[in-house]
């Protein structure tokens, strides 16, 4: 790479601002951003929760990414200007579009929509040829599931790109939504190797998938161990993984990572599905890693972070990003780590045929997909830590097929897409956040008391100031009530001033609510001779019925000690 490469490179990841006509150029002439040197001794490519996702969209960060006192500023809690400073990005700048909410519809206006299966299948094989040097191709997990794709293959598609994109391991969390049958029998197909230290049978105890995998880099050797999301059995109905058992397990890490020190591998790699927040406190508790590629919670590290003797790189989402990490190592360890994220910027790399080939087949058998429904007014977002306009989509759907509902819930999970004025709002779209293998709305009565234990239940998961006891996404989403969010609040007093349309909430009235995409009617009493139906299916009626969707954001919830933020003009 020559030098004027090379400030090319740096400026489009967020040193500099760009012109349109500089936009224009890179977008036309995108070589400079991606032509890499070969550098060290092994090469890793590393994708992350693509949720699915084989068509290039949109997808903003959050607004506002709320945290308990101790771990405010920190990485895994950073959005927006907070996250601009403290990487040092420009704004109107790539990595501002990349990694931050600020300025997010004149800066995709700009850089057009990111991802697309075939553009990163292509981005792998062009990257892999420039190295130079021995490979890893790894996925975070979080690949198969939560799309239109995904829901009318149950996952084939998504293993069928992985194939033919030529992935080496990966790990799983929202894969096993598919069902632990479905998994098994995908497995069968799948070229990857699954890797977990901390999945094990419920009848013996035995690990189900090869801990470790230990691969030679030049005179050096390098282990990779995989960690499945702890928390899959709180996150998901059990049924999807009866007869397995996870859980976080430090010491069974520590003891494979002891082992492979002791048979001499120099460098140790965990390929993570446990979150920014959690696998930087892996990095302060177990000895002996000297990378942790971190999947789960979509943060996207610019730069790659030190914790102790630890680096961890954090890979974000939907496929914006594959992070390219050059290591050079010495006996030991690592010497040094040379990150580069590359865009996928969908209007400036190739498509790779075969991966095109591939998602064109899947959507001409499932032609209803990309069919208009309503063109959009308004900017769609999923991902905040209370409220977002997709999931007030959602709830005013529910509302109006079931007008007699009092409360609306809508889970808070991370995944999802967005959709700028202008655009049409398609089944792909919705299922893009609708996409559960379990999406069918529930009616239920709740009294008030266990309504509001409830929602302190939620927050007191989402908002404790230990990483090793966060078991789940953002907070539930809710319609119909109205409530003050005290963060700090010792446990159950994090919910103040509820009340329920308009009414201040009563501990002792039974409540009529609805919900899905979770476990929340199993807390209340059903509703006799209710058939639930999918939410997909309740917003596609409601947005023909709409005719066009503007939905302005409304946060339903106030957090006084917070600087709650809205996306700007949206």
């Amino acid at each position: 790479m020559t030098r004027r490469e090379l400030i090319g490179f740096l400026a489009a990841l967020g040193g500099l601002a760009f012109s349109r006509r500089a936009v224009a150029q890179l977008l036309e002439n995108p070589g400079s951003l991606y032509a890499l040197p070969p550098y060290g001794d092994l090469t890793l490519l590393y994708l992350t929760d693509l949720h699915g996702q084989l068509r290039p969209h949109y997808y903003m960060e959050p607004p506002n990414l709320l945290a308990p006192q101790p771990l405010l500023g920190q990485p895994g809690y950073l959005t927006g200007e907070d996250f601009l400073r403290y990487y040092g990005v420009k704004p109107g700048s790539l990595m501002a579009y990349l990694g931050s909410y600020v300025d997010f519809k004149t800066l995709a206006d700009r850089f057009g929509a990111i991802g697309g299966a075939p553009q990163i299948t292509q981005l792998i094989r062009t990257q892999k040829e420039a190295a130079g040097g021995p490979v890893l191709v790894l996925d975070g997990g979080d690949d198969w599931t939560n799309s239109g794709p995904s829901l009318r293959t149950q996952g084939e598609a998504l293993v069928d790109w992985m194939n033919l994109t030529g992935f080496q391991h990966m790990v799983y969390h929202w894969e096993y939504t598919l069902g632990r049958a479905r998994v098994e029998q995908l497995e069968k197909k799948l070229k990857a190797q699954v890797l977990s230290y901390n999945t094990t049978d419920d009848s013996f105890g035995d690990p189900v998938y090869p801990t470790h995998a230990v691969y030679p880099a030049g005179k050096y050797s390098v282990g990779v161990i995989g960690l499945t999301y702890p928390y899959i059995k709180v996150s998901h109905p059990e049924e999807f993984t009866e007869g397995l058992s996870f859980g976080l397990k430090e010491q069974d890490l520590q003891k494979t990572v002891d082992q492979l020190r002791s048979t001499g591998v120099d460098a140790l790699i965990l390929l993570s599905h446990g979150g920014l927040p959690l696998d930087t406190a892996l990095a302060r508790r177990i000895r002996g890693i000297d990378l942790i590629l971190s999947g789960h919670t979509h943060d996207l590290t610019p730069v790659r972070l030190q914790v102790g003797k630890t680096f961890v790189v954090a890979g974000g989402s939907g496929g914006k990003v594959v992070a390219r990490i050059d290591l050079a190592l010495r006996r030991g360890g690592i010497e040094d780590l040379r990150l580069n994220l590359l865009p996928v910027l969908s209007r400036a790399l190739p498509e790779d045929p075969k991966a095109k080939a591939l998602v064109d087949q899947v959507y001409r058998s499932n032609p209803d997909l990309l069919e208009p429904i309503a063109p959009v007014e308004s900017l769609l977002y999923k991902r905040d830590t209370l409220y977002s306009t997709l999931d007030e989509l959602a709830c005013r759907a529910i509302e109006a097929r079931y007008p007699e509902v009092e409360v609306v819930f809508s889970p808070g999970t991370r995944w999802g897409t967005t959709l700028l004025p202008g655009e049409s709002l398609t089944l792909d779209r919705i299922l893009a956040y609708t996409g559960f293998t379990y999406p069918e709305v529930y009616l239920f009565k709740l009294r008030g008391e266990r309504l509001k234990g409830l929602l302190e239940d939620v927050a007191s998961n989402v908002f404790t100031p230990d990483p090793f006891y966060q078991q789940g996404g953002d907070m539930s989403r809710t319609y119909g009530l109205t409530y003050t969010l005290n963060v700090d609040a010792p446990l159950g007093g994090r919910i103040q001033n509820l009340e329920v349309r308009g009414r201040s909430w009563d501990p002792n009235r039974e409540y009529l609510v609805a919900a899905y995409g979770g476990r929340l009617q199993r807390l209340g009493v059903g509703v006799d001779q209710h058939t639930p139906r999918p939410v997909h299916e309740l917003i596609v009626e409601y947005a023909k019925k709409e005719g066009r969707l503007n939905l302005p954001p409304r946060p339903n919830v106030q957090v006084p000690d917070r600087d709650y933020r809205l996306p700007g003009g949206a």
